[in-house]
């Protein structure tokens, strides 16, 4: 980004090399490698294009996704919570803290759902998802809660270009 905090900086080749790199990098002993063969780059300039724009915080962060079903991880809940606004920092931070915490947003109330805090928890089972959320109002000490499960997902993807 320029100075400014617009996309100056950012050219063609490195929108190229976003686009490829969310699509997957391959399993292999030289990842990078096998990356910039797409594009027509060498290892070391895709290392340093990547490194500059995490640097930009154009790319925030870089990680593997886990194939969490094949670990035994396939219960999912959406832990809704009714926090007072003068407490929401605070739980929310303690919230964001439980390993088995994905997500964890404010959104507004509404007359009709007055639920305004919103964690998703993945675990082995939906008995352990109460477990968790049980665990989690007790250490906020929050008891206004419904633990909402997934029944069927119908498309997962992180956020593209």
């Amino acid at each position: 980004m320029g100075d400014d905090g617009t996309s100056e900086d950012i050219d063609d080749l490195d929108l190229a090399l976003i686009r490829v790199a969310q699509e997957g990098i391959t399993i292999s002993p030289r990842p990078y490698e096998a990356l910039g063969e797409k594009l027509s780059l060498g290892e070391e300039a895709v290392l340093e294009r990547l490194a500059a724009l995490l640097g930009l915080e154009v790319i925030r962060r870089f990680s593997a996704t886990i194939g969490h079903r094949a670990l035994g991880i396939v219960a999912n809940a959406m832990i809704v919570w009714r926090v007072p606004m003068e407490e929401m920092e605070r739980v929310g931070g303690i919230m964001a803290t439980f390993d088995e915490v994905t997500h964890c947003y404010e959104r507004p109330e509404r007359p009709e759902w007055p639920y305004n805090l919103y964690t998703v928890v993945h675990s082995q089972s939906r008995e352990d998802c109460r477990k968790v959320a049980a665990e989690i109002s007790r250490k906020v000490g929050i008891s206004e809660y419904q633990v909402l499960f997934s029944e069927r997902e119908f498309k997962k993807t992180g956020a593209r270009i």
